[in-house]
């Protein structure tokens, strides 16, 4: 019994782990859009009085509602949420299912990295990869912004993976991968507007796509703009055979590129992905 103890620990600790970084994710997730707002009102709107300080840390966690602190036991990841069933326990607001949907979605992806790679530095990458991911994926479907503070990181962390031998993708691949990711979509934003004049995409979606090309390398972009633009138009459809397309019919496309990523990620080795 006790080997078999030590045996499943490492998935415990994996699962563990990843509702920890879940949690910080869903901190990221509503708070970096705010700091970006926040700065872009400073430098356009010089305040006479400097506002607050906000940032990842401060102020410590409270409720969106009320802002009442929130004390520990009530910020345990998924734990807390069932436990005060989906309301905050001082004003009885609902807490979005978003926070432990990420929570669970993380650890998941933290326990399928140590499945695939073992306890490596390797599993270690890819969990991270998947994190941001999530984040920068639910970042843009609830504000439209993919924040350089996530996209960028993620593509020097994908040049380094390859350097260190972490993604399986030689230097050049991983570095011309990001070159023609960023171009790619750069040349469809231009295209795009010179015909119709208008913007079809944030530049954002470059940089997202040039960090999937720095993991996967250049021989992965085709099957990754393939994904993200299928899986957009299933879900464009939808939306509008549901009468909830937004108004001026506006999709984010940032998580499609997120989900091709995961989809890479996992399904990387099949013929129907690459080159």
């Amino acid at each position: 019994m006790v080997p078999d103890a030590f045996a499943f620990a490492p998935w415990v600790l994996a699962a563990l782990l990843g509702l920890v970084v879940g949690s910080f994710l869903n901190v990221a997730i509503h708070r970096l859009p705010l700091m970006l707002e926040r700065e872009w009102q400073a430098a356009h709107d010089a305040p006479e009085t400097p506002s607050p300080h906000f940032n990842l840390a401060v102020p410590a966690s409270h409720c969106p509602h009320c802002t009442h602190p929130l004390h520990m036991h009530d910020n345990i990841p998924v734990l807390s949420y069932l436990v005060l069933r989906g309301k905050c326990r001082h004003c009885q607001a609902a807490i979005h299912w978003q926070y432990p949907a990420v929570e669970l979605l993380t650890a998941a992806l933290f326990v399928w990295s140590l499945g695939r790679y073992g306890l490596t530095g390797q599993a270690l990458a890819w969990a991270g990869f998947a994190a941001a991911l999530l984040a920068l994926a639910v970042i843009d479907a609830r504000t439209t912004l993919l924040p350089d503070v996530l996209t960028q990181p993620l593509t020097w962390a994908g040049l380094l993976a390859a350097l260190m031998g972490y993604s399986s993708v030689p230097l050049p691949d991983a570095l011309w991968g990001a070159v023609g990711g960023y171009l790619f979509l750069w040349s469809v934003y231009w295209l795009f507007r010179l015909v119709t004049g208008q913007e079809g995409m944030g530049q954002g979606d470059f940089k997202l796509l040039a960090a999937l090309g720095a993991w996967f390398g250049w021989q992965a972009l085709i099957a990754l703009v393939m994904v993200a633009s299928l899986s957009g138009l299933v879900v464009g459809l939808w939306l509008k055979w549901r009468q909830r397309l937004p108004a001026g019919g506006y999709i984010p496309f940032g998580p499609f590129l997120a989900l091709a990523g995961v989809v890479q990620m996992v399904w990387g080795s099949s013929t129907w992905l690459t080159l």
